[in-house]
């Protein structure tokens, strides 16, 4: 292997959310399945506001091939924001080449002029019955979209970091996270293809 193709192994993830929303237990659970389902190096920490509910919470998962030096996230490859308070503190550590993914109806990204990929997690959840898995809903939606991680490990650390008894519900939540993000960009697929036939 390179060292240039060494370097792209190399995924800088920050999860942000508030006090509530399962955004630690996004980061721990695809910093498990990075490390025990596709044998990679993994970190994960996590730091939370002065209140513990309701006020802003971060999760720093790292993934490489390699042995990873330091595990706090200093240039973001993926930032993932589930709530605006979230958004408005790390939205300064966005890079020309970081890919920001939101909750579409509770982060608006004021002052963001790129492309960006959302979902109505939230949303999706409360249809499903259960508002708390509006993580899950997004971890299935960033799975598919990044491909950080495989989707049998991440499904696999799912069932063995959810409370005894729902790991059904929650393969559920990951599965409808997964297919909305696999239909958006077999749409978006769809529309550049498009583009390209009127352009030739």
């Amino acid at each position: 292997m390179t060292k240039a193709a060494a370097i792209t192994t190399k995924k800088e993830i920050l999860v942000t959310g508030f006090g509530g929303q399962g955004v630690v237990l996004i980061g721990s659970i695809l910093g498990q399945a990075a490390a025990l389902g596709d044998h990679r190096e993994s970190t994960q920490v996590q730091s939370y506001g002065p209140e513990s509910r309701g006020g802003y919470c971060c999760s720093q998962i790292i993934i490489d091939d390699r042995q990873i030096q330091y595990p706090y996230v200093r240039r973001p490859d993926i930032l993932v924001c589930m709530s605006q308070t979230g958004y408005d503190k790390y939205a300064y550590m966005l890079l020309d080449t970081t890919l920001l993914i939101t909750d579409q109806d509770l982060v608006k990204p004021i002052g963001f002029d790129r492309d960006y990929l959302s979902i109505p997690a939230t949303r999706l959840a409360e249809e499903m019955g259960r508002k708390m898995i509006a993580n899950i809903v997004m971890l299935g939606f960033f799975s598919s979209v990044t491909l950080a991680v495989s989707r049998k490990s991440v499904e696999e650390a799912v069932k063995d970091s959810v409370p005894k008894g729902t790991e059904e519900m929650n393969l559920n939540a990951f599965k409808k996270g997964w297919d909305y993000g696999a239909a958006m960009l077999k749409g978006r697929e769809k529309k550049a293809a498009g583009h390209a036939g009127v352009a030739s």
